[in-house]
C-alpha cells in the first residue's frame, strides 16, 4: 500500500523546513485538485505531502501601487474579488470558467500555475499581464517574470527547495482592455482545447495601438506570448483587418501537436480566429472603461 507523510505548516519557514528536510522526496499541495491526481495516477510517489492551506501570508489579494496575489488564493477568491473583475477582467475571465464551484473552492492560482500544465488556464492572462512571480527559499527571495517561468510540461523554474510565495502584477494604464478567451467542446468542466488572453492598450481616441500582448495555452509545451503578432500590434491601428492578420501571424507561431482534444491543424486555425476574437472584445472593453474614466 502506499502512504505518505502529511504536514500542515502554518508558516512560510516551517514550509521551507521541511521542504529542506525532505528534498526532492516531498511534494507541495495547495488545493490538491491537480496533486492528487498526479498521485492516483502513480505519476508522482512522494515521501511527504506538505500543505500550504494553512499560511495565511500565501493567501491574499491586496490591491496598492500593483495587484499582489498570494500562490495559495484559490480561484474563487479571485472570481468574487471586485478589483479583479473589474481592473483584471482576463484574469476573472479565466478563474471563471475552471471546473465547478466546488473545484474553485479548493484550486489555488499557484498551483495552478506550478502545475505547470499547457492547458492552465490561468497561464495566458498571467503572462498577457507581465505577472511577476516571487520565489522564496531558506537563501532568500527572487522575483522573476512569468515568461521566463514555464521551463516545459509540468516543469518551471522553481527549485525543490523554493516556494512560490506570491504574484505582482502592474496596474494595467489607462485605455486598455484585456481578454481571455477559453476554447473547449463544453462549457467549464472541461479542459481548453486552447486559451486566447489579449491585452491592448491605446492612445486616448482607442485606435492606435501602444501596447500589445497575446497569451497562448495547449498551442505548445509551454504556454507561450505570441510576440510577432504583438509587434505587428504595436503602433497599428486596431480594427477587424489588423487584428485578423495579427490572428494570422499568432498562429504561425504556435507548434501545437494533435491530441484527442484537437489536431495540431485546428489549434492553429482557433488560434488565427481566436486572436482576433479575443482583440476585439479587449478594444471593447478598454473603449468601455475609457468612458466609465472621463
Amino acid at each position: 500500500m502506499r502512504t505518505f507523510d502529511y504536514f500542515k505548516p502554518v508558516c512560510v519557514e516551517e514550509a521551507l523546513f521541511l521542504l529542506n528536510k525532505f528534498a526532492d522526496k516531498s511534494k507541495l499541495v495547495a488545493g490538491g485538485t491537480d496533486v492528487m491526481v498526479q498521485w492516483k495516477k502513480r505519476i508522482i510517489s512522494p515521501v511527504a505531502l506538505i500543505s500550504l492551506r494553512n499560511i495565511p501570508e500565501l493567501n491574499f489579494i491586496r490591491m496598492n501601487d500593483c495587484l499582489e496575489i498570494g500562490s495559495a488564493t484559490t480561484h474563487r477568491s479571485l472570481e468574487l474579488s471586485a478589483d479583479i473583475k473589474s481592473k483584471f477582467p482576463a484574469i476573472y475571465d479565466a478563474v471563471s470558467n475552471i471546473g465547478s464551484v466546488q473545484v474553485r473552492n479548493s484550486a489555488t492560482i499557484g498551483g495552478n500555475l506550478c502545475n505547470a500544465a499547457p492547458s492552465a488556464d490561468s497561464a495566458p492572462p498571467m503572462l498577457v499581464l507581465d505577472t511577476g512571480v516571487n520565489i522564496v527559499s531558506s537563501d532568500g527571495q527572487r522575483s522573476i517574470p512569468i515568461d521566463q517561468f514555464f521551463k516545459g510540461p509540468g516543469k518551471t523554474v522553481v527549485q525543490p527547495n523554493e516556494v512560490v510565495k506570491s504574484f505582482s502584477i502592474a496596474t494595467p494604464p489607462e485605455n486598455t482592455g484585456m481578454a481571455y478567451w477559453k476554447h473547449t467542446r463544453r462549457s467549464a468542466m472541461d479542459l481548453p482545447i486552447l486559451g486566447v488572453a489579449v491585452l491592448l492598450s491605446f492612445d486616448e481616441d482607442i485606435k492606435t495601438c501602444v501596447k500589445a500582448r497575446i497569451g497562448l495555452s495547449v498551442v505548445a509545451p509551454t504556454p507561450i506570448r505570441a510576440r510577432k503578432a504583438e509587434e505587428f500590434l504595436l503602433g497599428n491601428v486596431v480594427n477587424e483587418a489588423s487584428l485578423d492578420e495579427a490572428g494570422k501571424i499568432a498562429a504561425s507561431e504556435c507548434s501545437p501537436r494533435t491530441t484527442i482534444r484537437g489536431s495540431d491543424w485546428y489549434r492553429r486555425e482557433m488560434a488565427r480566429v481566436l486572436v482576433k476574437r479575443v482583440g476585439l472584445i479587449s478594444t471593447e472593453r478598454a473603449s468601455h472603461f475609457s468612458k466609465l474614466e472621463s
